[in-house]
């Protein structure tokens, strides 16, 4: 992806504390790209804006990594951008698809992998996904989709567990609403 070949190309004219924060930060990109993409691709509707998005996200940990006191925050503060980007590009695809032709479809095709994702049973629950509120949905995809602890959303979200708890409580309730009577 672009990020390693940013960090290759400028690596001779670094200084020792540039060379550590790019180790860092690739570290962190080796562990945590993947499942940013998924998780920005659940927010977005084609794969290349969720890679963009990770990309993005990246580039922005990059230059913020001076600032931030603990590491073990890094993913937190990724996933945060992630899902401030994301909010980002759709309010700026729903200004752009006021302007658009609706007989086209400008979105990237879907790649084989995407197609297996999008069954009947799924389709339904991240319809009713975007149904929620937006701190609702990002409460409940962190939860149950990236497998993070309470803990883990509070610091992702920069709200305290027991809103967390609360956000999901009320989401679940209202997804489980929204299924039932989708059948």
């Amino acid at each position: 992806m672009l990020w390693l070949a940013v960090v290759a190309a400028g690596q001779a004219a670094w200084t020792i504390e540039d060379r550590a924060r790019a180790s860092f930060v690739e570290t962190l990109y080796r562990q945590e790209a993947v499942s940013l993409v998924r998780l920005a691709r659940l927010f977005t509707d084609d794969r290349t804006g969720a890679e963009d998005i990770v990309q993005e996200a990246f580039i922005r940990l990059y230059y913020a990594s001076d600032r931030i006191e603990d590491a073990g925050k890094s993913a937190a503060y990724l996933r945060s951008i992630v899902l401030n980007l994301a909010r980002d590009q759709n309010r700026r695809g729903l200004l752009s698809l006021r302007h658009q032709d609706s007989m086209v479809d400008r979105r990237t095709p879907e790649l084989p992998e995407d197609q297996l994702v999008r069954d009947e049973s799924q389709t339904a629950v991240i319809d009713a996904l975007n149904e929620l509120s937006p701190r609702q949905r990002h409460c409940l995809v962190l939860r149950f989709y990236m497998d993070l602890s309470e803990k883990e959303i509070a610091a992702t979200l920069s709200i305290s567990p027991n809103s967390v708890k609360t956000h999901c409580q009320r989401g679940m309730a209202v997804l489980s609403g929204l299924l039932e009577s989708a059948e």
